[in-house]
């Protein structure tokens, strides 16, 4: 078979092969044989050598039908050329028209073009002179507001737009057109003076009203007039005037209502009804005052500036103004109304305190007075301002009060003073001290919880303390001297009457002896004196002790307590050493104990007659029977009340003599001062004396 094929012809092999390697079912393939088999009917072999004209036949019967089917809408395709092209005509016509009229209308297009742009510049000329009018000219509305006799909200608005224009007329003048900004400056200068003049009289006639009220209402028409008539200052104090004056008028009624009538129904009470009581009675002025000042800054803060900020707090410091016209003139022109306001109150306020003063009160109630007028002093300043004649009353008055209570203090010193007691038996405080301490101790306590302002700060009370006890203790010096003189007269006295010729020729021991045993202690004439001054000393001091503001005087009485009990010891050490005939000696040993060092030698102690070793002996003897005596030998200050002190002077006393004994002790068992038998002069040495002194 393969050779068969292959001796075929080139054509036909070809297409032998073609047909052997087509594939029978491809989807083109098998639709093709679904058509055929439409109209194959037969499978003959002359219906197969007739399947080609079979084929043509039926592809021609398919052609005809299409062109029958297509001739209907060939002659409507024809209808539309036909129309189209005698709408071509139609728009040819038109071009031509069209060309032709634009030729023709040229002139009336450039017209409009250039009516367009007139109507442009019209317009904004016309805008230009609507806003020259809206800031350079009134309307009739707004003119008829400004002369209306009834203000409202349009009469400033109104002036808003005058002052604006006005504003504008300086802008206008920085131009070309100077003489168009000074005509309409010229004529809202005439409406503004003539609104400003009926503003000035209306505000005058509202303010006139707030005197009828105690506490009138400000409205805001009222308010804004005000802010407005700020910006002429001669204007706006005529008005501050004017409020002046109504409130200073009523204030004053209300001042006197409040001390003779009361407030309404009889409550509160009249404030005179408290006028048996001073602190309560200048108290509830003052008070009253105080509230009345409050309540009147706060109305004419409102109504003169009614863009500040009202402070109210304890610590309010004048007025705050944060409006931009300067607020240092602001707090003058409040400053100027309050003043008159409260002036009115000053002369029947001062009359009545200074009648409470020459009333004579107490000390205590007058420097309650004092401290209470000084708090409201600073208080009032704050809110009114230092110099106003409200504030330089209360400050007259302070002093006045002030001056009372040391005109007190300083009489009750002068009769201290005048007539000093005398010093007690036992050396007890006089009753003027025990009198003068609890009244100090009140005005402490009176000090001490005084209403403080924010703004000051207390008072000074050293002034106080020196003004109360510097008299009681120059009093108390006078008695002591006064007893002292009187002490020593005695004194004198008795040694005149026990002197006798027979006494000289005694040895020198029987005389310290008898002395010694003749006096229960060795207190001198100054020494009760001393002893009464520190007793009273520690009698002020020590309630005081404690306090805060009395801290400096009680250091400075602990100083006065220590100098008189250091003299006290150096005097009674010098008695008992003068008893033993030892105080004339001790300058020759501390000048021989000071010669130590020194080359020359002097004469010796044993040679000079006052130290003697017979003399010296018979002293010393003395001296030991005063220590090693009896227990009332040495003084005990027992009549020196503070058992501190009343030791610290015992022992005191003991080391003053222990001292002094061992300084005579060291020279006598110095060499050179020529002592034979130094021991036996000198049993003791200076331990042992101090151990029986106790130190």
């Amino acid at each position: 078979m393969g050779t068969t094929v292959a001796g075929l012809a080139p054509g036909l092999s070809r297409k032998l092969k073609k047909v052997l390697e087509s594939r029978i079912d491809t989807p083109d393939l098998l639709s093709s044989l679904n058509t055929l088999s439409a109209f194959y009917e037969e499978n003959t072999p002359q219906a197969r050598r007739n399947l080609r004209s079979t084929i043509e036949k039926r592809s021609l019967s398919i052609n005809h039908e299409f062109l029958d089917a297509s001739h209907a809408a060939q002659l409507a395709l024809d209808s539309v050329e036909n129309e189209v092209n005698v709408l071509a005509e139609c728009c040819d016509r038109i071009a031509k028209a069209l060309n032709s009229c634009s030729a023709s209308t040229g002139d009336i297009i450039s017209t409009t073009e250039r009516l367009k742009q007139e109507l442009e510049t019209t317009t904004q000329r016309q805008e230009i002179v609507a806003c020259f009018l809206r800031d350079y000219q009134l309307s009739p509305e707004e003119i008829n507001a400004l002369r209306d006799e009834d203000l409202n909200e349009n009469f400033f608005k109104a002036l808003s737009h005058v002052q604006e224009i006005h504003a504008n007329c300086k802008v206008l003048l920085r131009t070309h057109h100077q003489r168009a900004g000074l005509e309409l400056m010229d004529m809202m200068a005439v409406y503004q003076e003539g609104a400003y003049e009926r503003l000035c009289r209306w505000v005058q006639a509202e303010c006139r009203k707030l005197g009828d009220t105690d506490n009138p209402e400000v409205g805001e028409l009222l308010k804004t007039a005000v802010r407005y008539l700020r910006e002429r200052s001669v204007l706006f104090k005529y008005c501050a005037e004017e409020v002046a004056n109504m409130r200073h008028n009523a204030l004053f009624r209300r001042f006197i209502s409040a001390l003779t009538r009361g407030g309404p129904g009889g409550l509160p009470r009249p404030i005179e009804v408290h006028a048996h009581d001073p602190l309560r009675y200048v108290g509830d002025m003052l008070g009253w005052l105080h509230q009345a000042l409050a309540s009147e800054r706060e109305l004419v803060l409102v109504l003169l500036d009614p863009d500040a900020i009202v402070d109210t707090g304890p610590t309010a410091k004048q007025f705050s103004d944060n409006s931009e016209n300067g607020s240092g003139k602001t707090e003058i022109d409040l400053t100027f109304v309050l003043d008159r306001i409260f002036e009115g109150v000053c002369r029947p306020f001062k009359l009545r305190v200074e009648q409470v003063l020459q009333s004579q009160p107490s000390l205590i109630v007058s420097y309650k007075l004092s401290n209470t007028l000084e708090f409201y002093c600073y208080t009032i300043s704050d809110l009114l301002g230092r110099e106003t004649a409200l504030c330089n009353t209360l400050w007259l008055l302070k002093d006045a009060a002030q001056k009372t209570f040391f005109d007190i203090l300083k009489g009750r010193g002068e009769k201290l003073l005048r007539y000093p007691p005398l010093v007690a038996v036992d050396l007890s405080p006089p009753p003027a001290v025990r009198e003068g301490v609890p009244v100090l101790l009140e005005i402490i306590d009176t000090y001490n919880s005084m209403m403080v302002p924010a703004s000051g700060q207390k008072p000074a009370f050293d002034q106080v303390i020196s003004a109360i006890l510097d008299p009681i203790i120059q009093m108390c010096e006078q008695a002591a001297e006064a007893h002292k003189s009187k002490g020593a007269g005695h004194s004198s006295r008795r040694s005149r009457m026990s002197s006798d010729p027979g006494q000289l020729t005694r040895s020198s021991v029987d005389a310290i002896l008898s002395n010694s045993s003749s006096a229960s202690s060795s207190l001198t004439s100054e020494t009760p004196s001393k002893i009464f001054l520190i007793n009273c000393l520690c009698a002020i001091q020590q309630p005081l002790t404690g306090h805060e503001v009395a801290a400096e005087y009680v250091k400075r009485l602990g100083t006065m307590i220590d100098n008189h009990l250091r003299a006290l010891v150096e005097k009674e050490a010098e008695a008992i050493l003068r008893r033993c005939n030892l105080s004339e000696k001790m300058p020759l040993f501390r000048n021989s104990i000071r010669k130590e060092g020194d080359t020359e030698v002097g004469t010796p102690l044993a040679e000079m007659e006052d130290t003697s070793p017979a003399i010296l002996s018979e002293c010393l003897k003395a001296l030991f029977g005063l220590i090693l005596g009896n227990e009332s030998s040495l003084p005990e200050f027992e009549q020196m009340q503070v058992p501190r002190l009343r030791s610290e002077a015992s022992i005191g006393v003991a080391r003053s003599l222990a001292e002094a004994y061992e300084l005579i002790y060291k020279a006598i068992m110095d060499p050179k001062n020529g002592y034979p038998d130094p021991r036996s002069l000198a049993r003791h040495p200076p331990n042992q004396i101090r151990t029986i002194l106790g130190i």
